[in-house]
């Protein structure tokens, strides 16, 4: 009895200090003395995966990073730079140990889910598969020295119904909320995917999921481009700040499109394509997104990415270029 009651009492002391690592990422405290400009620099910025972007290598990315004079640094977690395929345990303690003699904080890794890819083929277990990847990833976030992971909610298919599909984004996160626990990593799910991209529907999913370490990463473009205006925008902010411990930056301009349509001898208005453009010069309010954030008392780091066809074109200089103006523009709100 007394062996059982002290195993009792270890697994005790040990869950507790697991759940401590796990929910290690601070959410905002109310207090807006307590908001600090953490700038990070998202590799994607540099990864050739726009068209006519430059492809840096990872530590030709961190030494831009640390040359440019960002804090911290997010890195892809998939090829062209840190997949888990590349980095067995003497790489991973490699590259640690270059952030750091860079003095550069790992702020997070990239992941890249789709809960509901697949979900036309209910035989394949696509949500363990990518909640196996999480997993994977989340352990190496660990061996790196972070202990943050990014990830999505999911796309939605047609001719799905709409709650089978949410409840698979459900199932994943759960199920990869569970395995980044293993790690100590709190997983930031970004407002991207089609599934709760509004604050309300991702408030909802996140209580839903209820676990410590399923948090929120929270941008500013997302609901801009779901046509909210400034005051929602705030609005979203002031709603989602039991759980936001991330955000990524990045500022667009709307580039009309039209249809010709012969028969009509007229032009049919589309959607519109989205550009990149320097942080400032876009259609997105950062003033008001970012003074919302400091009002409330974020916590996190706010993460600067290229992830579209830049002005000016993808080639170093111009990507620098971008890169030192987000630096300049942030500045306002220390």
């Amino acid at each position: 009895m007394y062996k059982i009651m002290m195993f009792v009492a270890i697994f005790g002391i040990y869950s507790l200090l697991t759940l401590q690592i796990v929910i290690s990422q601070e959410v905002p405290t109310g207090n807006p003395n307590d908001f600090k400009v953490k700038t990070c620099l998202h590799s994607v910025s540099y990864a050739g995966v726009w068209r006519g972007q430059a492809e840096l290598t990872v530590d030709e990315f961190l030494a831009k990073a640390h040359e440019l004079g960002f804090d911290g640094v997010m890195l892809m977690a998939k090829k062209p730079h840190v997949s888990p395929f590349d980095y067995d345990e003497t790489a991973r303690k490699q590259l640690k140990a270059r952030i750091e003699e860079l003095e550069l904080k790992l702020v997070a890794l990239a992941g890249y889910t789709d809960f509901t890819a697949g979900v036309d083929k209910s035989g394949i277990p696509n949500v363990e598969i990518q909640a196996t990847y999480v997993g994977e990833i989340s352990r190496l976030a660990r061996d790196l020295g972070t202990d943050m992971v990014r990830i999505f909610t999911g796309y939605e298919r047609e001719g799905i119904p709409f709650d089978k599909q949410y409840a698979l984004v459900v199932e994943g996160l759960k199920l990869a909320g569970s395995k980044a626990a293993e790690y100590g990593v709190t997983l930031a799910v970004q407002n991207h995917h089609d599934i709760a991209l509004h604050h309300d529907a991702m408030y909802w999913l996140l209580k839903e999921v209820n676990l410590p370490n399923v948090k929120a990463g929270w941008d500013a473009w997302s609901p801009t481009l779901e046509r909210l205006s400034s005051e929602e925008i705030r609005q979203s902010i002031i709603k989602m700040q039991p759980f936001i411990v991330h955000t990524i930056a990045a500022d667009y301009v709307r580039l009309p499109r039209f249809h010709y349509e012969h028969e009509l001898t007229n032009y049919i208005r589309q959607e519109d394509v989205l550009r990149a453009v320097p942080m400032g010069d876009g259609i997105i309010d950062y003033k008001t997104f970012f003074t919302t954030l400091k009002d409330i008392g974020y916590q996190g780091y706010i993460a600067y990415e290229l992830c579209e066809v830049l002005d000016g074109g993808g080639s170093v200089q111009n990507l620098d270029k971008a890169a030192k103006s987000f630096l300049q523009y942030v500045k306002q709100f220390e």
